[in-house]
């Protein structure tokens, strides 16, 4: 197996992600990881010999995080991630891995790898951490709007996925909207709530915003617009809640001891929140894997990610898919 890692992609690269792709290295002996990019800048963080299943591969130019994605793809052909989606492409990868921008890598997908026959927008599939596990939400973000038809087939892609990859048994797929009678919601979902249940994932109908955190639905169907919105809100509602419960058990000398007792708790809670600790999500609906990561991942987030994408190519993930659509 052959992962092509984008070396100059994210906030903290090439550093992190180097880190990170060594450390997946050691821990994967069998699996080949290609770094992508510029080799004078990769070089700098490489020290001694490399390991014998990472290898470095040149691509001289970058795509910065506000260039226009299609445009940027178009013009750097010579850019890290069109370059590492192209081996993936050309079959000397079987899979890609980048924490640059979601943009440039969704463009590099469609452009370089196509769509699977039968899905006409491909989605990004994010995992939310619950008390039951993470559950699996999309699309958060590649395409802002949607028709009932593609988020019909969402729900198949992530039910799919949630199966395959999270290891769950007849994975419930939710509808995410404003109420859970089936006559609710805007025209989108109202024309999406009888194609999901007309579908044969195991559709549990509507589901609300307030049902998400507690993992009532294992795949949560969105279009990208409210889906990143979902997102976010829950990355900034965690990071709030943990920095006022920081303050105020600290606040005096009595509620620090208190604070001893419990922090073992709210460390275990805090790791449960990490989207480091789940890597990447897939751009799911593409000829290929592509595992798009946040922008400011470092070497922990980076090497889940080459894990997820290992996990991804070892179920055949492109080919479940792909042998499901016309069921």
């Amino acid at each position: 197996m052959k992962i092509a890692v984008d070396a100059m992609g994210g906030d903290h690269a090439p550093e992190e992600i180097i880190k990170g792709a060594l450390i997946a290295a050691e821990a994967s002996p069998d699996v080949q990881i290609i770094l992508v990019g510029q080799k004078e800048h990769m070089q700098k963080f490489l020290s001694g010999s490399l390991p014998k299943n990472i290898s470095l591969y040149e691509a001289s130019e970058v795509i910065a995080m506000d260039e226009h994605p299609a445009n940027a793809v178009r013009k750097k052909k010579d850019s890290s991630i069109v370059v590492a989606t192209r081996l993936v492409k050309q079959g000397e990868a079987d899979a890609v891995v980048s924490a640059g921008s979601t943009g440039a890598q969704m463009a590099a997908a469609l452009l370089g790898l196509g769509r699977i026959k039968g899905i006409e927008r491909p989605a990004i599939a994010t995992i939310l951490p619950t008390p039951e596990g993470g559950k699996l939400i999309l699309d958060v973000g590649a395409n802002m709007d949607a028709t009932p038809e593609q988020l019909c087939q969402y729900g198949l892609m992530g039910s799919i996925y949630a199966a395959k990859i999270l290891g769950i048994s007849n994975p419930r797929v939710g509808l995410l909207n404003v109420g859970g009678e089936e006559g609710k919601g805007n025209d989108l979902t109202q024309k999406a709530y009888p194609l999901l249940k007309a579908s044969p994932v195991n559709f549990i109908g509507n589901v609300e915003g307030r049902d998400v955190p507690y993992g009532r639905s294992d795949v949560v169907v969105c279009e990208g617009f409210t889906g990143n919105i979902l997102l976010k809100t829950a990355e900034g509602l965690a990071g709030v809640l943990f920095q006022q419960i920081k303050e105020k058990i600290t606040s005096n000398v009595v509620r620090k001891l208190g604070a001893l007792a419990v922090k073992p708790g709210l460390k275990e809670i805090a790791q449960m929140m990490d989207y480091a600790e789940y890597g990447g999500a897939p751009l799911l609906g593409v000829n290929g894997i592509s595992i798009i990561c946040h922008g400011s991942s470092k070497a922990k987030a980076i090497t889940n990610a080459i894990r997820v994408a290992q996990e991804c190519v070892q179920v055949r993930l492109i080919e479940q898919i792909r042998d499901d659509l016309p069921r």
